[in-house]
């Protein structure tokens, strides 16, 4: 008989049950707590971004409704919430005029979210595209109302604040202040080198800063005010020179810290973003590696270029907007981060970022780097990759990410890692896409594609698990 994902959860807490009573302990490859539970049910497709889709209390879930499991169609046209215990569903925003929307983050103490909303109306020279979107904020005490997020202005004189194409996956700091994206410029779009005359469309990453509106001409149809001032934070160029630090994109960024990181003096650096940046060796191998940029407290003083771009130039960052490399992985025997797509993400306390590369035998490991450089360190030794998007606890102790097809959480300290739902076939396994910690920490949050009624659908699903008490160390 084989027993579904489902099957082997009840089974298995049967089977720890007749451990415990024999005072045996559970063999390591199995789950140490089986408690996962299906939130959502029906058809339909649910994708979760891979971070930030907890309210703050743990008790509503955030996602959109993509068709295809791995969310490559961007074709929602809703954001909803699903309450972690009760399965209720509750619709947060409905896209209308054509519109698609999606990656939806929560405020990590507020009652709002922020996600992706494509073109009203859409036009033929004017669909859904990288640059071709912006940021919506909803409060979702009001569900169906929603905010700009960053103001667009396509005609000069540009606007400070203002950008010129699309913005995409909107998280905010660990304080619900600043918000990080990424971004391609409309103005720019269908250029690919950098000229004497003209810049190149090229990924960047971001910030909005609120408090300070930003109101726009109406002299173009697809202009519109933004409640974030924002700006680029990233420097890039598309001619990098061969084993130099240039970077040809920007993505993938993550907030260092809840409050930022110490640097070697001892100062505090307020606000910094991780980020994957695309350089070339000298052997002109193109690979991604961990780069960080210090935010300055002021976003609206310029640097060596206007805020805003030009009609022919990318928007510049703003003075005191210090991009510096961290990693340098050119000479091992396999160069660069890789694995499954994800983002960097920063313990807590902002001393160590985490991003995935494969280990000399080609397995993927997590691995960290401090904000002030130095050589990586490799956590993980697992003979399997790891196959997934990760998070933070919310102490710093555990990572949790996928692995095996199933979901497991890994010792930010030791480096063990723990299978907390038991090994799937295929067609189940938890998706690459999130694995996401609760407010709390005793609770994750991912998807699986799962059959019901004839017809498989992404259904947003829940381990609980109860961390172990740290052993209290003894004082001489």
């Amino acid at each position: 008989m084989t027993l579904g994902c489902q099957g082997w959860t009840r089974a298995l807490a049967f089977t720890l049950a007749g451990w415990a009573a024999l005072a045996l302990a559970p063999p390591a490859d199995l789950p140490m707590n089986p408690s996962e539970r299906q939130i959502t049910r029906g058809p339909g497709g649910r994708i979760l971004t891979n971070t930030g889709v907890w309210s703050p209390d743990g008790a509503w879930i955030v996602y959109d409704v993509r068709s295809d499991p791995a969310g490559e169609r961007f074709d929602g046209d809703r954001i909803e919430q699903v309450h972690a215990d009760t399965g209720r569903v509750q619709t947060l925003y409905q896209a209308q005029q054509g519109a698609r929307c999606g990656v939806v983050t929560h405020h990590p103490s507020e009652p709002r979210v922020a996600f992706i909303l494509g073109p009203q109306n859409p036009t033929p020279d004017w669909q859904y595209s990288a640059f071709h979107r912006h940021g919506l904020i909803v409060d979702t005490s009001r569900p169906g109302t929603g905010m700009p997020f960053d103001a667009r202005d396509l005609v000069p004189p540009f606007t400070p604040g203002a950008l010129r194409g699309g913005s995409h996956v909107h998280v905010w700091d660990p304080r619900g202040d600043w918000i990080s994206f990424t971004y391609e410029d409309a103005l720019l779009a269908g250029f690919t080198d950098d000229t004497p005359e003209h810049d190149a469309n090229l990924r960047n990453v971001g910030v909005g800063a609120p408090g300070r509106p930003v109101r726009v001409s109406r002299d173009h149809p697809r202009n519109h005010d933004g409640e974030y001032f924002c700006v680029l934070a990233t420097r890039t160029t598309a001619n990098p020179a061969p084993g130099s630090d240039d970077i040809l994109r920007a993505c993938e960024e993550g907030w260092i810290g809840t409050e930022g990181y110490v640097r070697p003096d001892g100062t505090r650096q307020r606000r910094a973003l991780a980020f994957q940046g695309h350089v070339v060796t000298p052997r002109g191998q193109t690979i991604a590696e961990v780069y960080l940029v210090d935010l300055p407290e002021d976003l609206s003083i310029p640097g060596d270029g206007p805020l805003p771009g030009t009609a022919t130039r990318r928007p510049a960052p703003p003075k005191g907007a210090r991009q510096r490399r961290l990693t340098r992985t050119a000479d091992r025997p396999h160069p660069g981060i890789q694995g499954p797509r994800h983002w960097l993400r920063a313990s807590p306390d902002g001393t160590r970022i985490a991003f995935l590369m494969k280990d000399d035998a080609g397995v993927v490991q997590v691995w960290t780097v401090s904000p002030n450089g130095g050589s990586p360190v490799q956590v993980t030794h697992n003979p399997h990759p790891i196959a997934s998007t990760f998070t933070w606890s919310p102490d710093g102790r555990w990572l949790a990410h996928v692995m095996d097809r199933s979901v497991c959480v890994t010792d930010a300290s030791s480096g063990e890692t723990r299978r907390l739902t038991p090994r799937c076939d295929e067609p189940e396994s938890p998706r690459p896409e999130a694995c996401v910690f609760s407010p709390d920490g005793r609770r994750i949050a991912f998807i699986r594609h799962r059959a019901s009624d004839g017809t498989a659908a992404n259904q947003i699903c829940v381990v609980d698990w109860a961390p172990p008490t740290p052993v209290p160390r003894s004082v001489p």
